[in-house]
């Protein structure tokens, strides 16, 4: 709050500040550009004129500065916020296949809001099937990158019906079919005078859809391997971005990149640390729960989806060894934790070291449309894509993280790929596979009748 030395005084509702020795009578300054709110915010949250508040005059400064455009923004930020994390709370609850359907439209509306600005900044309105074929090209892409989810997650399912048997064998052919169709009508849309501005959109939608549906299809896959994968990154990310914000509410003084103004270093070091102790206990909580910690799976027995299984190592407390030098600090040897919470230091580091760099990004790509936000989907937070720039590239770190350093080969699906073979092609993989277990002697041997 900016405070002088000499008081508080009213000014057609504008706080004015009486430098020490100003009379009371003396004429009052000109208002300038220094003395606009969003100096006065400045100099308010930077500490810029400190000085004593008298008692009398407390409630009068209170409502004065909570009726600032900073407070009255922090409220609805900080509101619309608790809502979103309840509503958060609430489709977690509701299980795996929710949240796919929530993501799924997430992506759409994300899509929406990147062709639209795309349609008004180039002033697309006479552009023929300009948006009839941004939608169909989106149902393309989609059909290709799920279809083959699907067959992958849920192998069982998709033969068992026969309709899906036929989707999967041929889905790659269904799938380049229905994106050339799309092709085809986008070159007999082509008018002489739109020509450029066509293949402006061509590109601008084929972008949108690589860094918006291909990411989406991440953040599945994320999913299906288990629901820790998907709630740990994201929630690492909304604690970064919360505590960030409120750093640098409070103690930001050093900007810290000039895409984005309102960063400071105080707000991006803070949230940092803030967030990785958050991802630690964050998955200390969850590594304890099979509806957390296992694969999304279709039983054949009771027809569902199930996240049942046994706990892998990862997902086992085991004990650590504490570094010789913090024992004397900590007085503790060793500590027992689940080796989750080793690989969500590397998660929710990238949360706060890189993941902001998706929000620059999205910064600049304002900037260069002269846009403020994606949307006014959501009072004081702009549009969907603008809660979920960091959340893109977060979930193309998980899914490489993922592939690197946890998964291996998985049975079930070696064998369900196997069972897709010819009797002939089974049977020679029997037969080779026989013959390494005997070499290695974990068999006995090839003469032996019970083999």
């Amino acid at each position: 709050m900016v405070v002088a030395a000499g008081g508080w005084r009213s000014c057609s509702q504008k706080c004015c500040v009486s430098l020490p020795g100003t009379q009371e009578g003396a004429p009052e300054p000109q208002e300038t550009e220094d003395d606009s709110d969003s100096a006065w915010e400045s100099r308010a949250l930077r500490g810029a004129v400190v000085g004593e508040v008298p008692g009398r005059n407390w409630d009068y400064s209170l409502q004065a500065a909570l009726e600032r455009k900073i407070w009255k923004n922090w409220w609805v930020r900080g509101i619309l916020t608790l809502a979103m994390i309840t509503f958060f709370f609430i489709i977690i609850y509701l299980g795996p296949m929710v949240l796919m359907t929530i993501v799924m439209c997430v992506q759409i509306k994300c899509f929406h809001e990147i062709i639209t600005i795309g349609y008004n900044v180039y002033h697309s309105y006479d552009l023929p099937w300009f948006r009839t074929l941004s939608w169909y090209f989106l149902l393309c892409v989609n059909y290709f990158f799920y279809g083959e989810t699907v067959t992958d997650y849920f192998f069982t399912l998709v033969q068992r019906e026969e309709p899906l048997r036929i989707l999967s064998k041929y889905h790659r052919f269904i799938s380049f079919t229905l994106y050339l169709t799309g092709f085809c009508m986008f070159v007999l849309s082509l008018v002489k005078k739109h020509y450029r501005l066509q293949f402006y959109m061509f590109g601008w939608t084929h972008v949108t859809l690589l860094i918006i549906v291909t990411q989406s299809h991440l953040i599945i896959h994320n999913l299906f391997e288990g629901m820790i994968w998907f709630i740990v990154p994201i929630s690492c990310v909304i604690c970064n971005d919360i505590m960030a914000y409120m750093f640098g509410f409070f103690f930001g003084r050093t900007p810290l990149i000039k895409l984005s103004p309102k960063k400071t270093w105080e707000g991006f070091i803070g949230g940092f640390f803030a967030t990785v102790l958050f991802g630690l206990l964050l998955s200390y909580v969850m590594s304890g729960y099979r509806c957390f910690t296992c694969p999304v799976e279709f039983n054949n027995d009771t027809n569902s989806f199930t996240v049942d299984c046994e706990p892998s190592e990862l997902f086992q407390l085991q004990e650590y060894n504490i570094p010789v030098v913090l024992q004397s600090v900590v007085g503790w040897k060793t500590v027992r934790m689940y080796p989750f919470q080793i690989h969500s230091i590397a998660l929710s580091t990238f949360a706060s070291l890189i993941g902001p760099f998706g929000g620059f990004f999205a910064s600049g790509f304002k900037r260069a449309f002269k846009i403020k936000d994606f949307a006014n989907t959501i009072p004081g937070h702009g549009g969907i894509m603008d809660r979920f720039d960091c959340q893109y590239l977060m979930a193309t770190f998980v899914n490489v993280y993922i592939a690197s350093f946890i998964r291996g080969p998985n049975p079930s699906k070696l064998i369900q790929q196997f069972l897709t073979l010819r009797p002939d092609q089974q049977l020679h993989i029997f037969n080779t596979l026989k013959a390494h277990l005997v070499d290695k002697g974990i068999l006995g041997s090839l003469e032996d009748p019970t083999l």
